[in-house]
């Protein structure tokens, strides 16, 4: 860490624009590479056939597509500006981000000293990549789901795991809980840092704001690891294919969905999966202490946010009597509550209708469109409760503070869905007879 450090921070932020570039070079070949539809745009791939072969200067992110140019016959006309656009604006982004976390702090309140100390300096890089994977995994889901409309497991899966790993190998680089903050005693700004050991340091858990219960520790107690085995065995559950036909009865629709799934071919790799991860929860939760705290609360944040949506999914389908959302959309909003928490994911999921119901009806009255897709908008809506974490969380602390409630009421706006989603048919159907 000392080494990065005594880099001047204008060398450190120049090497992250060249870095961001990169990837976003990366995030472009993951778009057209795990889309249901591959296309050999990124000049990372093959050619398409036809094309004359690329050069070597086509693969430089940025200036590369201006060459690639060549290829509109065969991608179409200005096929290119948008990975250019990417590429720059993760370059630009990279040296932001850098400076917002381990600079300004600006995951916490203003009331923190910013003069780190080395070893925190540390938590707070680690912190930086971590996020930097999170927004780069949101953004390839987003601009998939902009063109086709659909949310690879590919990108929700590997994200999901990824959270899973930094919670438990890296707990404290998980969202702050400046509300449960204490300062150690005898800090002042001038040695806040020095003082501040791991132990003092709140992060977001299942209970937060409330402290989390010794019940919910690791080992010996079961009660916690038969949670994170719940929450893990939901999870792979909810990958499995699920036909399920109850015309015929109860039995006959049990017999389809497990011979559905033994000739289904991603089966064997869901129960390996299954296994291993139950065997690492297991151990994590043996270790106990933090790894396990960040572990289970990666868990519960995953199962009850891809739940949420899943639920919501099954009552807009029953209410619209058509799919209101895509099983994506369940897996997106898995990795969003995997890596921030269930309570971070409760904020994002009701910030996101405000973009989506703006954007869906430009898109109504300019297209006469009433599908889009919602990705983009629980992404969007996830990297804002991100950068304004201090400012969210202060409000919404008192309101997660009232414990039990906190379910019922969630419930409580479940029931009110259905009544709520046949009032926003009527609406759009009276704004479509008004643009006839």
């Amino acid at each position: 860490m000392n080494l990065i450090l005594a880099i001047p921070l204008e060398f450190r932020l120049a090497g992250l624009f060249v870095l961001g570039a990169c990837l976003g070079s990366l995030v472009n070949l993951g778009v057209y590479r795990l889309a249901w539809y591959p296309r050999a745009i990124s000049p990372w791939s093959p050619p398409p056939p036809g094309v004359p072969p690329r050069h070597a200067a086509d693969r430089i992110p940025v200036f590369g597509w201006l060459g690639l140019r060549r290829e509109a016959g065969a991608h179409g006309r200005g096929f290119w500006a948008r990975p250019l656009m990417v590429e720059l604006a993760c370059a630009a982004a990279l040296p932001w981000l850098y400076t917002w976390q381990t600079q300004s702090l600006g995951l916490l309140p203003v009331w923190f000293p910013r003069d780190l100390s080395p070893g925190w300096a540390a938590t707070f890089h680690a912190q930086c990549a971590l996020y930097v994977v999170f927004f780069g995994l949101m953004l390839v889901a987003s601009l998939i789901d902009v063109d086709e409309k659909t949310i690879p497991d590919a990108i929700t899966v590997i994200g999901t795991l990824a959270a899973l790993v930094a919670a438990a190998a890296c707990p404290l680089a998980m969202l702050p809980d400046a509300v449960g903050f204490k300062a150690p005693p005898g800090a002042v700004a001038a040695n806040f840092w020095q003082l501040l050991g791991a132990d003092d340091w709140t992060v977001m858990t299942i209970t937060a704001p409330r402290p989390m219960p010794a019940a919910l520790g690791g080992c010996p107690r079961p009660g916690s690891l038969a949670l994170a085995l719940a929450c893990w065995g939901a999870w792979c559950f909810a990958l499995a294919r699920r036909d399920w036909y109850p015309r015929h009865g109860l039995g006959r629709a049990m017999a389809i969905l497990l011979a559905r799934l033994r000739r289904e071919r991603s089966t064997p790799r869901i129960l390996a999966m299954g296994a291993i991860g139950a065997a690492a929860i297991v151990a994590v939760w043996t270790g106990g202490g933090r790894g396990w705290t960040g572990l289970v609360t990666a868990l519960v944040g995953m199962a009850a946010s891809g739940g949420l949506v899943w639920a919501i999914r099954l009552i807009g389908a029953a209410a619209l009597r058509r799919e209101a959302m895509g099983f994506g959309d369940v897996t997106l909003m898995a990795m969003v509550g995997a890596w921030l928490g269930w309570q971070a994911s409760i904020l994002v999921f009701f910030l996101a209708p405000f973009a989506a119901l703006a954007v869906g009806l430009v898109i109504l009255v300019l297209h006469r469109e009433n599908e889009i897709p919602y990705g983009p908008f629980l992404c969007l809506a996830a990297l804002g409760v991100v950068l304004a974490w201090p400012a969210l969380w202060e409000w919404a602390a008192p309101r997660f503070a009232l414990g039990p409630l906190v379910p019922v009421v969630l419930v409580g706006c479940l029931v009110l869905l259905a009544p709520l989603l046949g009032l926003l048919v009527a609406t759009i159907q009276a704004v479509k007879s008004l643009f006839r």
